[in-house]
């Protein structure tokens, strides 16, 4: 569905670049739908940046919204990775900025009444700027990475797979690597076989061959990385996506 949304906002955009009219009508519904569907997303990654939960009644929030919203804008699937890797970029540096300005705020309040000169004030702005927080950003960047691998290991789990195991498993050659992926996209984009899937915990393969033409014995061998591919195409793990999209294929 989400994909769906978004080849239609595209298609909207090089429409009206070809008019060049006014708005059509369709994009500020695609647009809408697709932050509706990013929900969930916009305010975990506002609450992994903030290092607290946000909801929709926060500043925070607004500003998150706000931050893929210019995402949806800045899109260009040749050039970006995907949708979610350019709105958590975007996202993080307008929190970031927002976390600055909020800081040093409250820090030349604190420090004016203190008695110390707007010099003094000026030098601690600078420094909290510089070292403050890169330091925090990155902390609760390292955090969000290290749950979502706890969170997937224990996902991998319930599938009796482990990372070790995923390391021997994965399949060696870049051919049978992107066709295992390629299998594993069907199932992750079939409504009835990503179902079937979940509720037996185990790959549909009979109904795998009839769409593919690839052996029974070739899906059997890389079973594991297909299982894990599944899971994390399906998840809400940005961080790890970002990191293995050159890896996974």
């Amino acid at each position: 569905m989400l994909l769906s949304i978004i080849q239609g906002l595209f298609k909207t955009k090089q429409n009206k670049r070809k008019l060049g009219s006014g708005t059509i009508a369709g994009e500020e519904e695609a647009i809408n739908d697709l932050l509706l569907a990013n929900t969930s997303f916009i305010k975990k990654t506002a609450a992994y940046i903030c290092k607290r939960p946000i909801d929709e009644q926060d500043e925070e929030y607004s500003i998150a919204l706000n931050g893929f919203h210019e995402a949806v804008l800045a899109y260009n699937p040749k050039e970006n990775a995907s949708l979610q890797t350019l709105a958590h970029l975007i996202i993080k540096r307008r929190l970031v900025d927002f976390i600055r300005k909020e800081a040093a705020r409250k820090e030349k309040v604190l420090l004016l009444h203190t008695g110390a000169s707007d010099e003094s004030v000026d030098e601690q702005h600078f420094i909290w700027n510089e070292q403050s927080i890169e330091s925090y950003t990155e902390e609760q960047l390292t955090e969000a990475r290290r749950e979502e691998l706890i969170r997937y290991g224990e996902l991998l789990a319930e599938y009796n797979l482990s990372f070790n195991e995923l390391t021997v498993a994965a399949p060696k050659h870049k051919d049978a690597r992107k066709t295992a992926f390629l299998v594993a996209q069907i199932i992750s984009e079939s409504e009835e076989l990503y179902q079937s899937f979940i509720k037996h915990k185990r790959l549909p393969l009979k109904d795998i061959e009839a769409l593919v033409d690839v052996s029974r014995k070739t899906l059997e061998r890389h079973r594991k990385y297909m299982i894990a591919v599944i899971l994390l195409l399906n998840s809400d793990f940005v961080y790890i996506k970002d990191y293995v999209k050159g890896e996974i294929i």
